[in-house]
């Protein structure tokens, strides 16, 4: 048995900020044999002041990141606080910066900009590997006259047509543009969707699946709560032909059904040789949303605001209804495993709690239930009289997966839910993410994973199994403790 009521919040394996606050992750960069992570950073948040950078960390196996610093200081010129972007790494030196030269497109929303406020694209550039940037011209890149919402450029290169592609959002559509140099853009084509709310942060890739066919996805983070779905990454696969994006099907998937994976952006997985592995992707979510962006506990108990959702490898297959994305907290995640409790089978009608307690793990399961089962699965972040927990597992009689959060302390209680395939009739796997601010369910084969930004209280620590209306067998509960711990001085 294992306890842990120190008085920090901060995640023991997720990556949270150093201090103060972050929200957007930006995408991560590959160089020198090592992932470049950049994120909005807001230095003087517990101050009250505004405006974000660019922070820096590195990671080499995306578990483990080291702070490198701010990269791109906010308020350097007059066109305003740097917002999201992507990078890219030009190789053949198309903007003229250099064969290697790393160039950001950035949003900006200088005051002066015509409609007030407005959002244009700007270019930036690092010549020393990505630590520090600095403005590339005097003014932007591309400018929309009459759009307000105009920003999160994300940019890749289109190598059948030898150019840059950007997918930017502007409302509800993604506006295309290409480019042969970063610098001069021009509209080629859009995704319109208006009935999934703001479209912010997009993604466009190609992917190859299971069975070797390959087909391009476009995924953007969505507001479709008023239609009793996510917010967060939806995506679709479909056509690419270098101007527009033409889905496979009307509906989105979702990569998160539950509060807090918002923000998300995926990136290539690299071979040891440095080659892209076309057969997997890495994404990584901001473990918050803006209904309440403001209301964590780790404000006063370690002086920050903004912990990411664990990254997952992304792997594409394809079946009858078509391609899906499959995800898995990281592979390395495991190499962090501090304990391992071997728990074994337990058969379950009504409730069991188990003999482990611990803030931070992984625990994995095989449920097979009964026909007179309506509702099972566990509760987590329990407290000892169980009147603060969260709840996770499937709700048989509704054919739901579920995670709920109204009885913990969050700023908006709740429970989402996700439909239970058919195949997942009388049996699935479970795999159960804790830490101190957030609990993640995989279900299945990964098509199906909700995630929460939590906030139990010191001692609440406590695991149980339920089964209503029938039993259940939890088969191989195992529970790994995790913690990212401070590397060895050398």
């Amino acid at each position: 048995m294992t306890s842990s009521s120190a008085l920090t919040r901060r995640p023991r394996y997720h990556f949270s900020v150093p201090d103060n606050w972050k929200n957007d992750p930006q995408r991560p960069i590959f160089v020198d044999g090592e992932y470049h992570y950049y994120y909005l950073y807001n230095a003087d948040y517990l101050a009250g002041g505004i405006g974000t950078s660019w922070r820096r960390a590195t990671t080499r196996d995306h578990v483990r990141f080291v702070d490198q610093g701010i990269a791109i200081e906010k308020f350097t010129n007059a066109e305003g606080d740097c917002w999201s972007g992507s990078l890219v790494v030009d190789a053949q030196n198309t903007a003229g910066f250099g064969e290697g030269a790393i160039v950001a497109l950035v949003t900006q929303a200088g005051v002066d900009r015509v409609p007030e406020g407005g959002q244009a694209q700007f270019l930036w550039y690092s010549v020393d590997g990505g630590r520090t940037f600095r403005p590339g011209h005097e003014g932007p890149v591309l400018t929309a006259e009459q759009t307000p919402d105009f920003r999160d450029p994300k940019v890749i290169w289109d190598a059948r047509r030898e150019r840059w592609f950007m997918a930017l959002a502007e409302g509800d559509r993604l506006g295309f543009y290409a480019s042969p140099d970063l610098t001069s853009w021009s509209r080629v084509g859009e995704f319109a969707r208006d009935d999934l709310g703001l479209l912010e942060c997009p993604d466009i890739f190609e992917m190859t699946a299971d069975d070797g066919s390959s087909t391009w996805i476009l995924g953007v983070s969505a507001n479709a709560k008023h239609r009793g779905l996510p917010a967060t990454y939806a995506y679709w696969s479909g056509e690419f032909d270098g101007t527009g994006f033409v889905a496979d099907a009307h509906e989105p998937s979702w990569l998160d059904w539950g509060f807090d994976f918002y923000g998300a952006v995926t990136y290539p997985h690299h071979l040891v040789d440095g080659a892209e592995d076309p057969r997997m992707r890495h994404v990584i979510g901001w473990a918050n949303f803006w209904d309440y962006p403001h209301n964590t506990p780790t404000i006063v108990s370690d002086g920050y605001n903004g912990d990411d959702m664990i990254v997952r490898d992304l792997r594409l297959v394809r079946d009858d209804r078509g391609y899906r994305l499959l995800s898995a907290p990281t592979a390395a995640l495991t190499s962090y495993t501090t304990r391992i409790h071997e728990l074994g089978e337990f058969e379950v009608r009504g409730h069991f709690d188990l003999d482990v307690r611990s803030d931070a793990y992984e625990l994995t399961t095989e449920l097979r239930w009964d026909t007179q089962v309506t509702d099972v699965g566990l509760e987590v972040c329990r407290s000892r009289g169980g009147t603060r927990l969260v709840g996770a597992g499937v709700d048989v009689s509704a054919s739901e997966v579920y995670l709920d959060r109204s009885l913990t302390g969050n700023p908006m209680p709740g429970r989402t839910i996700a439909p239970l395939r058919r195949t997942m009739a009388r049996k699935v796997d479970i795999r159960l993410l804790v830490d101190r601010t957030s609990v993640e369910l995989f279900v299945g084969d990964g098509e199906i994973v909700l995630s929460h930004r939590v906030f139990p209280l010191a001692g609440d620590e406590g695991i149980r199994l339920h089964s209503r209306g029938g039993s259940t067998a939890f088969r191989d509960v195992t529970i790994r403790e995790l913690a990212v711990l401070p590397e060895p001085r050398s």
